[in-house]
């Protein structure tokens, strides 16, 4: 099972459509997953009409899920956007800042660190540190 974060702390998964590969033949109402490492060139018009794209995040060292959320939000892709994987705690702002809608994260990782500290870094919008810098 998985746990669902968004900025109003854990909840069930509620996709019914099923998720697909991005390499495969879209399917309505399916959402694609796609690896950490697609490749800008890929942001094509199959996945701009996904209605959810879910980015792998293999490490919670690895940033390139970041990124590419942030192309496809600049490319004006507004379906729903999930990060799954290894994203920890201290990465919800920066997931919720660079495009993603909610974090899907293991139920050991849930155990570990619990909604709290996950709600705690849910004020994304009030701690950018741009946002002060703008006054």
């Amino acid at each position: 099972m998985s746990v669902i974060v968004t900025d109003t702390g854990f909840g069930p998964d509620d996709w019914t459509g099923g998720f697909s590969g991005c390499d495969a033949e879209t399917t309505p109402g399916v959402a694609l997953d796609l690896p950490s490492d697609t490749p800008e060139d890929q942001l094509d018009a199959q996945l701009m009409a996904a209605p959810m794209l879910r980015i792998a995040f293999p490490s919670a060292a690895d940033g390139r899920g970041f990124t590419l959320a942030r192309l496809l939000r600049l490319r004006g892709y507004s379906g729903r956007l999930r990060a799954f994987g290894h994203v920890i705690a201290d990465q919800y702002a920066m997931a919720r800042r660079s495009g993603f809608d909610e974090v899907e994260i293991s139920d050991d990782l849930a155990a570990r660190q619990p909604e709290d500290q996950w709600l705690f870094r849910a004020d994304w919008q009030e701690h950018n540190y741009q946002a002060r810098l703008r006054g």
